[in-house]
């Protein structure tokens, strides 16, 4: 069942992008569910974690540190070359904001379902976040010309709410309900996936007006923007010896961007044009991910 469900995976996300698109007023009404699906996502990835897990990732440091290093550097630099060779307009900024973000939590699940090494993915998504919370703006500043007054302590706390808090619960879950763990573990796929299809849906159905709007040119940009960080971080750390389910964490962690907070960076400090891209990359990244994630859980072979 649990490989059914990631097989189809891509299927139900595209359905329910299409539910959002349909009935935008019937989904744009469920906005404040966006942050409990989240932490909810990340309980059920900490259900399936141990502390061991953490302890391992710390043995790797350099794994983490490429991860960091190339989330930096190919998203705001392949933002920057796509931006110069399109003609993107109002929406240029857009492109580059989504680029100077860390990574996003549904990066997670992405990777869960892509038998990637999720405990390296979590590392990495609060590594980027920490770290993002001063080199976002200092990336905006250089490449935007744009001061970003970003409230530091308010996102520090909301990752921590969303990310730390619900894995460190579902990992004392694991130790102290270890049997009852054990019967729910099939299960959270399928939970996973419908929750990230529910987010979908939402997202969709907030942005519908705005997806009217988007040309041809943006849309492709959004689509070749994620791809590159996938596929050039998968190549780089097959080239410094990476494995392969490390390989894989680090494609899903760099190619999947934190675009709602590139989204509320834009509308509050350049243009609701700019907003469009992040809005884009928060539904494609979410099926590019569930299309990779249904083909990489199908190749066994995991180093």
């Amino acid at each position: 069942m649990p490989g059914r469900i990631t097989r189809l995976f891509p299927v139900f996300a595209i359905a329910a992008g299409i539910a959002g698109y349909l009935a935008p007023e019937a989904f744009g009404s469920l906005k404040s569910a966006i942050v409990p699906l989240l932490a909810l996502i990340m309980f059920l990835m900490g259900v399936t974690l141990s502390a061991a897990d953490f302890t391992r990732v710390l043995r790797m440091p350099l794994a983490v540190l490429t991860g960091v290093g190339l989330q930096f550097l190919i998203m705001p630099a392949s933002a920057l070359a796509l931006t110069h060779i399109f003609d993107l307009g109002d929406f240029a900024a857009g492109v580059i904001l989504v680029g100077c973000c860390s990574g996003g939590t549904a990066s997670n699940l992405i990777c869960y379902l892509a038998r990637g090494d999720l405990a390296l993915s979590i590392t990495m998504t609060l590594t980027t976040t920490l770290i993002g919370v001063f080199l976002t703006p200092l990336l905006a500043w250089q490449l935007l010309d744009v001061s970003l007054a970003v409230d530091y302590h308010a996102m520090f706390i909301t990752i921590f709410k969303i990310v730390f808090l619900p894995v460190l619960l579902g990992i004392a879950v694991n130790y102290g309900l270890r049997n009852m763990v054990i019967r729910i573990t099939p299960a959270i796929p399928a939970l996973s996936v419908a929750a990230i299809c529910a987010i979908i849906s939402i997202v969709v159905a907030l942005n519908a007006d705005r997806l009217l709007t988007a040309g041809a040119s943006l849309v492709l940009v959004v689509m070749l923007h994620n791809l590159i960080g996938l596929g050039l971080t998968y190549q780089v750390a097959g080239w410094l010896g990476f494995s392969e389910s490390v390989r894989r964490t680090l494609a899903i962690e760099v190619g999947m961007q934190n675009s709602g907070l590139a989204v509320a960076l834009a509308l509050k400090f350049v243009t609701p044009a700019a907003a469009l891209a992040g809005a884009l990359f928060s539904i494609w990244h979410n099926v590019s991910g569930s299309i990779l994630a249904s083909y990489w859980s199908r190749r066994t072979q995991i180093e």
